[in-house]
């Protein structure tokens, strides 16, 4: 780490609030110390960045120049037979398999490649749905996020099979001609890469891709702080289109990605980034990660065709929130759904600007509900309180060093002999067998799989309990009447 932060200072890479103090702020072995401190925070995304001095919301914390961003631009430009390849490959292949490929042949260049202090501080392997293998994909038991991943892994394939060519051109080593290391370049550009408005595959941002992710929310309006700063600060952060993947941060006059802090910290805290708003699903598929909490989280069930096409609402607001609740989109549909289809134009005008419509539809809505999700969750193949059971499981038997008898104890001997089989390995029968690295990266992802599945059920099931308090209490006002 300290030999990528000497080399990005070289660059012009700085925590300082402006060019020009860089030099008397931080250390010419470093481009942090006077904002930002790299920190690791074992329970809320590992290595990352934290605050070295308290911070104000909006505050700049960390400037990389052009010069220090590795984009496909910037590969070609300093090597012309790339460049000249790239061209003539250039109409069938993507922005993104375009970068891909540059940043493997810079991987292929090892020590003589100038981004070699960053490459080799990347992680060796990613958790993105991608990654996942036949056993964890299906770990995900539920068919909506099977397909995601499936479609997933089967659109990787078809970028590498289109790209090879350009790669075999440019004589790669054997090793980066591998679907294995087109999909590891695939996780680094996918989960690292920043907006950029010149290439829609984005940018690599040395430094700048250490800063971990906290879900966008309303929270940080309501500090009590300076108006006239805020507004300044909210201006310099402003970010010019609709599309782009970091909500605290850009590219901008200055010729360099500027990053702000988008709320007040304290001195030690981990400085956290917006990447934009996703569901689990999605965190998972772009960056191999979710969240214990996520307000923007989105649970979906199988609905019939007739109520997803009863309204205008699109197919994707109709969902189950975190809370269990119905989602406005979804409550309308089934209201309306739930009428009889010659009174329906009638009260279509109430349906959409979410007006009851009477007691007793509002119950057909909320009993509706309650049999889907329990009948959504009889068809899982396995309960909430049974993937509570192996997560800890899981998490015991990463660290631990007894491997057999903790599975011998854990009650989850058939669960692991499956995975096993599938991975086609016998553990070792000596007393202190430990899994080897290949089988410890399988269960982080089977651990993810698990995590999320259990987070479905569990907003399936307050989504039960609010709809038979709902019912329970439109039973009383119907009785009042």
């Amino acid at each position: 780490m300290e030999a990528l932060l000497r080399w990005a200072a070289e660059l012009g890479v700085s925590d300082s609030p402006s060019p020009d103090s860089s030099a008397a702020n931080n250390s010419p072995a470093s481009c942090l110390g006077y904002s930002l401190a790299v920190a690791d925070f074992p329970d809320a995304g590992g290595r990352g960045l934290a605050a070295a001095r308290d911070l104000r919301r909006g505050e700049l914390v960390l400037r990389v120049p052009r010069a220090a961003l590795l984009t496909s631009d910037r590969v070609m430009a300093d090597d012309p037979r790339i460049a000249s390849s790239v061209r003539a490959h250039q109409p069938r292949l993507s922005s993104v398999q375009v970068l891909i490929v540059c940043f493997l042949a810079e991987v292929g260049k090892g020590k003589s490649s100038v981004w070699y202090p960053y490459l080799s501080q990347l992680p060796s392997y990613y958790t993105l749905l991608a990654t996942f293998n036949d056993f964890e994909v299906e770990a995900l038991q539920v068919d909506d996020a099977i397909w995601v991943a499936q479609k997933a892994i089967r659109a990787i394939k078809a970028d590498w099979e289109e790209a090879a060519p350009l790669m075999k051109g440019l004589e790669f080593k054997s090793k980066l001609l591998m679907f294995k290391s087109w999909l590891w370049a695939f996780a680094t550009v996918s989960s690292r890469t920043l907006h950029i408005a010149w290439d829609d595959a984005g940018c690599l941002c040395p430094v700048g891709d250490l800063f971990n992710y906290e879900a966008p929310d309303d929270d940080t309006s309501s500090e009590d702080e300076d108006t006239a700063e805020v507004t300044n600060c909210q201006q310099k952060n402003e970010m010019p289109g609709s599309s782009e993947r970091l909500t605290d941060g850009g590219y901008d006059d200055a010729k360099a990605y500027c990053f702000y802090a988008r709320r007040n910290y304290r001195k030690g805290e981990q400085i956290l980034l917006g990447y934009g708003t996703y569901t689990n699903l999605e965190l998972l598929e772009h960056y191999g990660f979710l969240l214990s909490e996520n307000p923007n989280e989105k649970t979906f069930i199988q609905l019939d065709l007739d109520i997803c096409s009863v309204g205008t609402w699109p197919k994707d607001s109709l969902y189950i929130q975190p809370d269990g609740q119905p989602s406005f989109a979804l409550l309308c549909a089934l209201r309306l759904w739930t009428t009889p289809a010659s009174r329906r134009k009638g009260v279509s005008y109430q349906v959409y600007s979410g007006s009851l419509l009477s007691i007793e539809n509002e119950l057909r809505v909320m009993k509706w509900l309650i049999r889907k999700c329990e009948e959504t969750l009889r068809q899982l193949p396995t309960t909430v309180e049974f993937d509570e059971s192996l997560l800890i499981f899981l998490n015991k038997i990463k660290k631990s060093t007894n491997c057999i008898l903790d599975v011998k104890q854990s009650g989850f001997e058939q669960e692991f002999a499956v995975f096993l089989r599938f991975h086609r390995v016998e553990l070792n029968c000596s007393a202190h067998s430990k899994l080897p690295a290949r089988l410890l990266r399988s269960l982080e992802r089977w651990e993810l799989a698990t995590q999320w599945r259990c987070k479905y059920k569990k907003t399936l099931t307050k989504c039960i309990s609010y709809c038979k308090s709902s019912v329970h209490e439109l039973s009383l006002q119907q009785n009042q009447q």
